[in-house]
């Protein structure tokens, strides 16, 4: 009987260490408000809460917080994020795609971060554009040699403009990478934020619910 109970009990502690586990593996904060000293966060997919600069809740701690970005520290690991921004703190569930939640801003766009290359961009959720669309000084960021592609004619509100064709080694926004990606990289200034087209888009789930828009990687 000893034995009995001791057997349940180890089996009770090692699903406790799993759950422990599984949950911190799946901690998502989504920042939803910033302000000097405060940030508002969504975790876990609750309600929004607000936390001045040393608080915690469910895990999370403010360490610093300004109207433009927040860093936040869970189980010894540091994020900052910007306005918009989600992000998967400590690793993802082995038995899970990965996915990102996006926020809507003041005017319903779906911005964010994004790393194409290595190097750090914005990004808009763009359903309307065919591909991943990016102005050539971004490319030349992200040390793509463009001309290489294929030069192609392609329609923006500014009238035609001069594009190539590339395919991007690797494309990352939060825990999602997808890799070879068709994009557009267009002449000039235009557009001023990297546009994210069907491409990827086709490439991910998209669930919306209100002002959320979760991307869920496929494949």
């Amino acid at each position: 009987m000893k034995n009995l109970i001791k057997s349940s009990i180890t089996l009770a502690t090692l699903a406790t260490l799993f759950f422990a586990e599984w949950v911190m593996a799946e901690t998502q904060v989504n920042i939803v408000g910033l302000f000097n000293s405060k940030a508002v966060l969504i975790i876990n997919g609750g309600k929004p809460k607000t936390l001045s600069v040393g608080q915690s809740s469910d895990g999370v701690k403010l360490l610093a917080a300004n109207s433009q970005t927040a860093t936040l520290q869970v189980e010894g690991v540091t994020k900052q994020l910007g306005m918009g921004q989600a992000a998967s703190i400590g690793g993802a569930n082995a038995n899970s795609s990965p996915s990102v939640t996006l926020y809507a801003d003041k005017h319903g766009h779906f911005t964010s971060d994004c790393s194409i290359n290595g190097a750090s961009l914005k990004f808009l959720v763009d359903t309307g554009a065919t591909t991943v669309a990016l102005n050539s000084g971004d490319a030349e960021f992200a040390k793509i040699d463009y001309k290489r592609g294929e030069p192609v004619l392609v329609g923006t509100a500014n009238g035609v403009v001069k594009a190539y064709k590339v395919s991007l080694a690797n494309l990352k926004i939060g825990a999602i990478t997808l890799s070879q990606v068709e994009a557009s990289v267009l002449e000039g200034g235009s557009p001023s934020i990297v546009l994210l087209g069907m491409s990827a888009l086709n490439r991910l789930e998209m669930k919306r619910q209100d002002i959320a828009l979760t991307l869920t990687k496929k494949y």
